[in-house]
């Protein structure tokens, strides 16, 4: 199966979130053919959840695993940990109350 590159899928992505009213924005811009993706969830009370892409190697299925979460400002330290590993890495901030992400939703899940 073709993978998506991560242009592709980040644009989409933020597609969804507008058609949701869900403000979104892209923090850093990593490799657009194969750059790993990080969602943050800023709920704008001070809290925050940072969201990766997984792999179970035993299943073979994909899911999004939360890699840090509380205060704003860990989850953002976090954050900038990751980019200090990864510079290709892409960061989409996304910002609801009602901590909506769609990350749950089919197409994006898996």
């Amino acid at each position: 199966m073709a993978r998506l590159t991560s242009r592709f899928w980040v644009d989409g992505y933020l597609t969804r979130l507008r058609l949701a009213d869900i403000p979104a924005f892209v923090v850093a811009h990593g490799d657009d053919n194969a750059g790993a993706v990080l969602v943050k969830l800023a709920t704008l009370d001070g809290r925050a959840q940072a969201f990766t892409r997984g792999f179970d190697l035993a299943t073979g299925e994909r899911a999004w695993d939360v890699l840090a979460e509380g205060d704003e400002r860990d989850v953002d330290a976090a954050i900038a940990r990751q980019r200090g590993f990864d510079p290709d890495l892409w960061v989409i901030e996304v910002e609801d109350r009602q901590g909506r992400h769609l990350l749950d939703q089919d197409g994006l899940r898996d």
